[in-house]
């Protein structure tokens, strides 16, 4: 119940923005799409360790993964050395279908579906300061209902300009199981790059309830390693 208050609660919350923007908010996503787009080269070839944890309240279910997270030099991902321990079905309905989701995302047009003035309005709500850094809050609205594009609010840098958190809800529901999904996902700014810091989840599943989703990543490193022998995910 403590988790699921906490997201909701960080999503849905008004923000506490205070101050005056020292740009136009029009020049502040211009910056910040400029910067995701060089980070989207960056990354390629990064690898980082990805600790999972869900559970499904109502059954009393728990499950947990470790493993080696890598994006391939053409920007897919592949997940290694997987190691699951826990209830079958948290894993399989829970976290597996988190991993096969991921993955099949990072296969379609990135462009399709990215956080940019081509998919979503932005409309400024102020500066707020987390971590101890200024951020520029913008409250995001996706210009058409489209799977995987959310309603909620984007944390800009105000320094390098790269995204400090994504918050809010899917707009369409990914499965006629989901009746909504929830998240917050929060990076830190490493060397001129947004790393993932965590990624915290809740889906309301039909049948059996909430599902919570906890996903902490550690050990970013990027390298040049041709991944072409590497196992990738299947979601089994």
């Amino acid at each position: 119940m403590k988790f699921r208050l906490l997201v909701w609660t960080a999503i849905f919350s008004v923000s506490a923005v205070a101050g005056t923007s020292p740009a136009p908010s029009d020049a502040i996503v211009d910056n910040y799409c400029t910067a995701a787009q060089a980070q989207a080269q960056t990354v390629r070839g990064a690898s980082m360790d990805v600790e999972i944890d869900a559970s499904l309240p109502k059954l009393k279910k728990h499950g947990r993964l470790h493993a080696l997270r890598r994006i391939s030099p053409l920007g897919l991902i592949r997940y290694e050395k997987a190691q699951f321990e826990g209830d079958r079905i948290v894993i399989k309905e829970v976290i597996s279908r988190y991993l096969t989701e991921e993955v099949a995302a990072q296969k379609q047009q990135s462009s399709a579906i990215a956080v940019t003035p081509l998919n979503y309005k932005f409309k400024y709500k102020g500066m707020n300061r987390t971590t101890g850094q200024d951020v520029h809050v913008f409250e995001v609205t996706p210009r058409q209902k489209r799977e995987k594009l959310f309603k909620g609010e984007v944390w800009i840098d105000a320094r390098t300009f790269l995204k400090v958190q994504e918050s809010g809800y899917l707009v369409k529901n990914p499965s006629i199981f989901l009746k909504k999904v929830a998240f917050i996902r929060k990076y830190d700014i490493r060397e001129g790059i947004s790393v993932p810091r965590q990624v915290q989840s809740v889906a309301d599943v039909r049948i059996v309830g909430k599902a919570e989703l906890t996903i902490d990543f550690s050990n970013f490193s990027i390298d040049a390693l041709k991944l072409g022998s590497a196992a990738e995910f299947d979601g089994q």
